[in-house]
């Protein structure tokens, strides 16, 4: 006992074994008692998000939460430890018990603003989760971008804390400092702030959404993500074209996905001998096979839009229900197949694409019957 009680650097023995053996069990069983608290939030939160596992919930914040437990207790544990007088010396003017007891506070608001993102990221799940059982694809991409926003907001707010409780500033003044500062930055950065602000016109005003396959500043493709600067579209080539969010608010945006119909047009030359009978024929038939297709085709035309001597042309229109365009072009190449398999049946000649010039010399008395230059 005596051992026990004998003082090395200002402890006994017997401090320094309660101190790490207390340390070492944490340490030892962190991951068990981060999940026995985690089992405790959970049931506060089963209460609220019947739809959440368990094991989801567990699994998302048990590293951060381990963490943030073992390293407090450890440094409030060391702190029940006299400072030995030996290591009492001063660094840049500063005590050494002063820095690691400003090391200790700057650990544990570190470690808390790491759970505290972890608990973010696991709302913004809750929030998917639900936001995936609606329509409206808005609500998906709003979720990721608060769960973004209000992380960067606890990473500030951390910050600030260690600002006060290692560096022992008045937050006030360092806020009015910052502001002074901000004030600069925001006029030296003046195009981020305009992107800042335009990625809140475009989940307020919803112009477009993640998913939506659109056209901006002659780039196609669909929106992959959203962010606070820019937005990434990826387009046919299958590359990632990263828009700035003010072009995508001050430019003409065509967005494909909103349309309520596809809409497309054939043109048919036929030479302008062709029967009167046949084209009407042809035209009745274009028509009952379009009407063939009424679960896709939602409106249809078939008209002569033009007669001259170069011939006769007949236009066909038709607009679809909105599906992806894969779908359009097939239902385009079927309708494309019916109409030259008809063309063909009924014997009808499309007009030529150019006009033949002859020359005839005048000498010879008669001209040539088949002779073209072109």
């Amino acid at each position: 006992m005596d051992f026990l009680d004998k003082i090395i650097w200002d402890n006994p023995v017997k401090s320094y074994l309660i101190v790490f053996s207390i340390i070492f069990l944490v340490w030892a069983c962190k991951r068990y008692l981060s999940q026995w608290v985690a089992s405790i939030l959970f049931l506060f939160v089963k209460n609220n998000w019947k739809s959440i596992e368990k094991k989801e919930f567990v699994s998302l914040i048990i590293r951060p939460l381990s963490w943030f437990i073992t390293v407090s207790i450890s440094v409030f544990v060391i702190d029940k430890l006299n400072f030995p007088e030996a290591w009492d010396f001063k660094i840049y003017g500063h005590d050494t018990q002063e820095i690691l007891d400003r090391g200790g506070k700057a650990l544990i608001i570190i470690y808390f603003t790491w759970f505290l993102t972890s608990l973010i990221d696991f709302i913004a799940l809750i929030l998917e989760q639900k936001a995936k059982l609606t329509k409206d694809k808005s609500d998906d991409q709003l979720i990721i971008f608060f769960r973004d926003f209000f992380k960067a907001i606890a990473a500030v707010i951390g910050i600030l804390l260690i600002i006060k409780a290692v560096f022992n500033q008045n937050i006030g003044t360092v806020l009015t400092g910052l502001s002074i500062v901000g004030a600069a930055l925001a006029l030296a950065a003046k195009e981020s702030l305009e992107n800042l602000i335009a990625s809140f016109i475009i989940f307020f005003d919803k112009p477009f959404h993640a998913g939506d396959t659109l056209k901006v500043n002659n780039v196609t493709g669909t929106v992959e993500n959203i962010g606070l600067r820019s937005t990434r579209i990826r387009t046919t080539d299958k590359t990632l074209v990263t828009v700035p969010n003010k072009q995508m608010v001050d430019n003409l945006v065509d967005n494909f996905s909103m349309r309520s119909q596809r809409r497309a047009e054939i043109k048919l030359d036929f030479a302008a001998s062709s029967p009167t009978e046949t084209i009407e024929k042809l035209m009745k038939t274009i028509e009952a096979g379009l009407d063939q297709h009424k679960d896709k085709i939602e409106k249809r035309s078939v008209f002569l839009s033009d007669f001259n001597k170069n011939g006769i042309t007949i236009t066909i229109e038709y607009f679809t229900i909105h599906f992806s365009m894969t779908e359009f072009n097939q239902l385009k190449q079927t309708i494309n197949l019916f109409l030259k398999k008809n063309i063909e049946d009924l014997k009808l000649e499309l007009a030529s694409a150019g006009n033949d010039i002859t020359i005839y010399n005048g000498d010879s008395g008669s001209a040539p019957k088949n002779n073209p230059i072109i």
